[in-house]
This record gives structure tokens, sequence and C-alpha cells, in this order.
């Protein structure tokens, strides 16, 4: 599976030059007959809407060469995930293989298309789990839809392997790291010696090579981390964590056992509620500050609003769209009922800056998104109101 992080969407709206032609595709794991069909059938809608925006036949081929090598690429499609969100515009191919069951759609437009993508970014249910053993360390990226595990080049493979180098003469540095929550696991062990405080420390430097290399990952991330391990590894895992979102309760028993599906179900049974308590206070504050200036459920309005980093949460009805236009210079937004020349989803453009800028967006059921629209927004101060 491919890793998505933010920084990954920022350089989707910075390389990408019209045209961009945007893929999505469920696929299956470990390859699929019908997956390189389905595929096929994309690289013809995307060829027609690149001659609808005036392209030469050629030049689209040109584009789309990328794309249409996948076809005969037998490796790619034995190491899919459950869905491929692909892209390509002049001088830039990306792929990504990820644990999302996309729905078939290419879209052709000014910028890339990533609305599908925004479930997988935001506050509404993607997370990590770190399978630890003595043996194995894994991490896998989760939904609510599954698992799937992340390469993580920095990763010592098991306890023997992070000792093989290690001097055990060499004397532990121990530090606190400011972003370090211990919570209920307090101190764990101090000072050096023989036989299982050797093995505490084995173990705490089997960790701080694991955290290290984590950071590679997880750096500019906010997504719970759950730790999965027998109940010994803990605290002592907990000692050598920086990573401030790493979850208090996890999963409890020996990784190694269990299947990916049960290792999901036994995941998602953790951050489900957590979840679903974050949203519902989200729309609660939402009703709160309802009347103050700092809530908002105009498209136009909100628009502009994350265009200027002024969205601290961000509710998005998953599967709505609204057409339009926006010109930044002006501060002009244009909401189309039918599609025109130069549009896009605003939605979709509203959900890209508040990610931009640090804010949270929940892509959601259309009933639940609040004030009934296909979007709502909660500013981090109150604006100004200024009409279309």
């Amino acid at each position: 599976m491919d890793l998505l992080t933010k920084d990954d969407l920022k350089v989707l709206l910075l390389k990408g030059r019209p045209p961009c032609v945007s893929f999505f595709l469920p696929t299956h794991r470990g390859g699929g007959q019908a997956d390189p069909i389905c595929w096929k059938n994309l690289l013809g809608q995307a060829a027609e809407g690149l001659e609808r925006r005036g392209l030469r036949p050629a030049r689209g081929r040109e584009l789309l060469g990328p794309a249409r090598y996948l076809l005969d690429d037998a490796a790619f499609w034995k190491t899919t995930s459950d869905g491929l969100a692909y892209f390509v515009s002049p001088a830039f191919v990306r792929s990504y293989r990820l644990p999302a069951p996309f729905a078939e759609q290419v879209v052709v437009a000014d910028r890339f298309h990533v609305t599908p993508l925004l479930p997988l970014l935001s506050g509404d249910g993607r997370y990590y789990v770190l399978a630890l053993s003595q043996d194995r360390v894994r991490l896998l990226q989760g939904t609510a839809l599954g698992l799937h595990e992340v390469d993580v080049s920095g990763l010592p493979t098991s306890l023997a392997q992070a000792l093989r180098f290690h001097d055990r003469d060499e004397p532990l540095i121990f530090h606190t790291h400011p972003a370090l929550k211990l919570g209920r696991w307090g101190a764990i062990f101090s000072g050096q010696g023989v036989g299982i405080d050797d093995h505490k420390d084995d173990l705490l430097l089997y960790f701080r090579q694991i955290d290290h290399g984590l950071h590679q990952v997880l750096r500019d991330e906010h997504a719970p981390l759950l730790l999965a391990s027998v109940d010994y590894l803990w605290p002592i895992y907990h000692q050598a964590n920086t990573y401030a979102h790493l979850l208090e309760h996890g999963v409890h028993g020996n990784p190694d056992r269990l299947s990916e599906k049960e290792l999901h179900e036994k995941a998602w049974a953790v951050v489900k509620p957590a979840f679903e308590k974050a949203e519902a206070q989200a729309a609660a504050q939402y009703a709160q500050l309802a009347g103050t200036g700092r809530t908002a459920n105009d498209v136009a309005e909100v628009v502009r609003a994350a265009y200027g980093g002024h969205v601290a949460v961000l509710f998005v009805a998953r599967g709505r769209e609204r057409l339009g236009r926006f010109d930044a210079a002006a501060g002009a937004v244009e909401v189309h009922e039918a599609p025109g020349p130069g549009d896009e989803d605003l939605l979709n453009f509203a959900a890209i800056h508040t990610l931009l800028h640090a804010g949270l967006v929940y892509v959601t059921e259309p009933g639940k998104v609040p004030g009934g629209g296909p979007l709502a927004a909660i500013h981090w101060l109150p604006l100004a109101r200024k009409t279309t």
C-alpha cells in the first residue's frame, strides 16, 4: 500500500497544471482480472474528456501514455490494495494504492480532483496501528473499511536485528520528549543491571529505533496511533514513544497471531467511538456558535473562507458536488446549476484548502451536515459577511 499524507495533497495542488486527469478505481488485493479491463475503460473516458477540452487525439495519447502503460504491468496489479487513485498532467504522474474502494471515476479539469481521498486525510476515521512483537514490527494504516501495511524503510525488523550492531556496554541515554504522554504507565524502570533489567534495556533500545523510524511517516500527522502487542511491552513502548497521538488503549495480545481482518476488527472497536464522539462534538460546537459569525453553510462564503485559511472545521456531504468557479484575485465565487467551461467542484476546493491550512474535515452523510446543505464550516474567528 502507498502512504497518503497532506504533503501529497500539497504536491498534487502545486504540480498539476492543465489539463489534469484524475482516475479512481476500486481494485482487488493481490490482483484481479477485472481491474485492468476497468482501467482500459477509464482510459477511454479520459481520452474523450481531453478531446472535449480541445486537446488533439495525438496529444491526448501522449499525455495518457504512463497510464496506458499500466495495462500490461502485471506486477503493478498484483500489488494493489482496495482502491487506486492515479493522477496525470503534463510532466507529472502520481499513483496511490490505498485502503479505500473508490467508485469508478475520471475527472478532466484544470486541477486534480481529490474529494475521494479526503476520508483518508480527514478526521472521520483514519488511524494507524503499530503491530509490535519481539520478532516482528509493522505499521498499518486503517479506516473503517480495513487495514493495509505501510512500507517504512527505517524500521528495525525485530529485536534481534535492532541489537545486532549495538554495543551492550554503550550506555543508553534516557530523555523525555515534550510530546511524550505516559498517562497511567508512569515511570517504568531505571538503572542498569543484568537479566531482566538488561532485557528491558534491550527492548527500550529496540522501541526507540522503531519510534525514530516512525517519525519519517508520522512527523506531520495527527491521526491516532494504536499499539497492538502483549501487555508486557506496553509500558516500555510508551516510555520510548515521542508521537503525541499514541492512544492509551489499543489491541492487547500478540498481533503476529491475528489475521489482518481480526486486527482491524479489534482496532476499529477501539477508535470508532472516539471518531464518533469527535464528530458529534464538532456538530454541537457548530450549533452553539451559530449566529456568532463563526459558522457558515453558504457555499460561496465557505469557499472564500477556506481559501483564506479561516476554516477550523469543515463538514462536507459525501457524494455531493457544487460546480462553479472561484476568482482568487477578486474573491468572487460563481455557483452554477449546470457545468460550464472552467468549472470545478467547489466542495472539493473548500476541503482541500481547509486541510492545507491545518483545518479538520469531516466527510459525512448528507443528512448529518449541520444546516442541511452540502457543506458547513466553523471559522477560527468571527468573519464579516460578504455577498457573492
